[in-house]
């Protein structure tokens, strides 16, 4: 069984940084793309950012283009999301994924499993 496991969210000033990290377990985390995706309240779930497999491909969604950037450790199995220049717009619920195939690129990722999500909010 897959487990994923969020933490690092918290409360942040506009203009702040926060790192929120993700930690698989259950699978061979090296061989799976991983993405983070954000539902604010009101909003349907929305993709934030993928990395492929190996760390050398990564895509952001515009909204967070240039101030948001996602990491992995195969040997921590473990993908991070470091949040700068955060704006009262990205207060949401983040939660990160698995891709549903092995060595996938992450430019067109297909979840399977799901964490349970960490809460990010930006006071302005």
């Amino acid at each position: 069984q897959v487990h994923l496991v969020e933490s690092g969210g918290g409360l942040a000033q506009a203009g702040g940084s926060l790192r929120v990290s993700c930690v698989a377990t259950g699978r061979v985390f090296s061989r799976y793309a991983m993405g983070w995706y954000r539902q604010a309240p009101g909003k349907e779930r929305e993709f934030v950012a993928t990395i492929n497999w190996s760390g050398a491909g990564t895509y952001y969604a515009d909204a967070v283009k240039g101030r948001f950037t996602i990491s992995r450790d195969n040997d921590a199995n473990t993908v991070y999301l470091g949040m700068h220049m955060l704006k009262p717009e990205d207060t949401a619920v983040y939660y990160c994924a698995t891709e549903n195939r092995q060595y996938g690129l992450g430019s067109d990722m297909v979840t399977d499993y799901w964490g349970q999500g960490t809460q990010v909010t930006v006071s302005s």
